[in-house]
């Protein structure tokens, strides 16, 4: 029984080309050597004697670089490919990791931190792209959930890995690390993967809506993309309000909320393919799964309403882990199949832009909340919205089968 347990497991990831695995190869090492990210509020304050407002503005110019950089990496990447496009921005985002290290200047960091999220994050519309090109049709949906999985899994060593560099040899390392892992991922995809035009997708337009579908008029898409912001703005709570509320309410050291946050990578690891799997093979509609991810988002924070138990948090957890693993794989897929031809990257643009947007604006706004009206108040608005993504899911999902039929 085991055995067979490990084997349709195991399944779940055959049929995959070449270069999906190299893309997720690549995906992992330069997660894991991102160790910069996690640490950059607490070098902001404690090595370079940054003010709260100081570190918050820093923050700030890193969010909108990230948002600017979304934007013209989706552009780019129909104007003059994904592969060019994934080449320079993780080659000169490493060189740039290389110099920061020497800007300790609150302007300069400023600057420092926008130029380089602008470089970096051209890279994630343009990844999505080839991986939408390299998958083949019917697994495409997996394919993401590949790279999904190793992004994860970079994500779960990256800080372990830097926390000890810390200790060893400074911050300083993890600049060093981070710009090499950089340039060595997309070294490595240089060599063993050869350009390739991208593909339309059949899955969502005929020729004639091709032809006549753009970003400016496809109202539906705009309604998936609130659906998509909303939806991860509720779920970023996870690491920005989350675990200061771990310490306040229950006293749980860091240790204890890096327990519950290596639960949910686990779980995603563990169960996300097969759910995927799963799901193509029921042919269950994409959106329909996407709603039903924005639901278990909002639960995992209307549960927390009730404060009296501490096994809350591991309730809390699970379902914000497989309203992830539902909401996420299928809105790539759905994103990518909703573009009309030689839009591809402008539509996945402006689908990384709403992650962007909705990083910022979590922090930003249940911050707010808890100072004026308490946690419970930021659990229930959170909540309320995750559920009014819900809805938006269920009305997108009938109009699309409406102007179809």
């Amino acid at each position: 029984m085991f055995r067979q347990a490990i084997s349709r497991y195991i399944n779940n990831f055959r049929g995959f080309r070449r270069e999906i695995w190299i893309l997720a190869i690549i995906t992992f090492i330069n997660r894991a050597g991102t160790m910069v990210l996690p640490f950059l509020s607490k070098y902001l304050k404690e090595n370079l004697h940054f003010s709260y407002s100081q570190v918050g503005t820093v923050m700030v110019c890193f969010g909108l670089g990230s948002l600017l950089g979304s934007w013209l990496g989706g552009k780019l990447s129909d104007k003059i490919g994904f592969y060019k496009i994934m080449v320079f921005s993780l080659f000169t985002s490493g060189l740039m990791f290389f110099v920061i290290q020497h800007i300790t200047s609150f302007e300069g960091l400023c600057i420092a931190m926008f130029s380089i999220m602008v470089i970096a994050d051209m890279f994630r519309p343009a990844m999505f792209v080839s991986v939408s090109t390299y998958a083949k049709p019917e697994n495409r949906t997996r394919a993401m959930t590949l790279v999904r999985l190793a992004v994860n899994l970079g994500f779960a060593a990256g800080p372990a890995m830097g926390g000890l560099i810390i200790v060893a040899i400074g911050y300083k390392g993890l600049f060093w690390i981070d710009g090499a892992s950089c340039i060595i991922s997309i070294l490595i995809f240089r060599l063993l993967v050869k350009e390739k035009e991208k593909v339309a997708s059949p899955e969502t337009f005929t020729d004639e809506t091709a032809n006549t579908r753009t970003l400016r008029n496809d109202k539906l898409f705009w309604l998936f993309l609130f659906c998509s912001f909303a939806t991860a703005m509720v779920f970023f709570q996870l690491f920005t309000t989350l675990p200061l509320y771990h310490r306040e309410q229950y006293g749980l050291t860091e240790f204890h909320t890096g327990l519950l946050m290596s639960f949910n990578g686990l779980m995603v690891f563990a169960l996300e393919m097969p759910l995927v799997s799963i799901f193509e093979r029921k042919h269950v509609p994409k959106l329909r799964v996407v709603g039903w991810g924005a639901f278990l988002v909002a639960l995992s924070y209307l549960v927390l309403i009730y404060d009296g138990w501490i096994g809350m948090l591991i309730i809390s957890i699970i379902f914000v882990t497989f309203g992830e693993m539902f909401n996420f794989p299928f809105s790539n897929s759905f994103a990518f199949g909703r573009a009309p031809r030689g839009q591809e990257g402008l539509y996945m643009g402006w689908y990384t832009m709403m992650f962007s947007l909705a990083h910022i604006a979590s922090a930003k706004l249940g911050m707010t909340i808890i100072g004026k009206w308490g946690y419970n108040a930021n659990w229930l608005f959170m909540g309320l919205f995750g559920v009014f993504s819900f809805v938006c899911c269920i009305v997108l999902q009938r109009l699309l089968l409406k102007k179809e039929s």
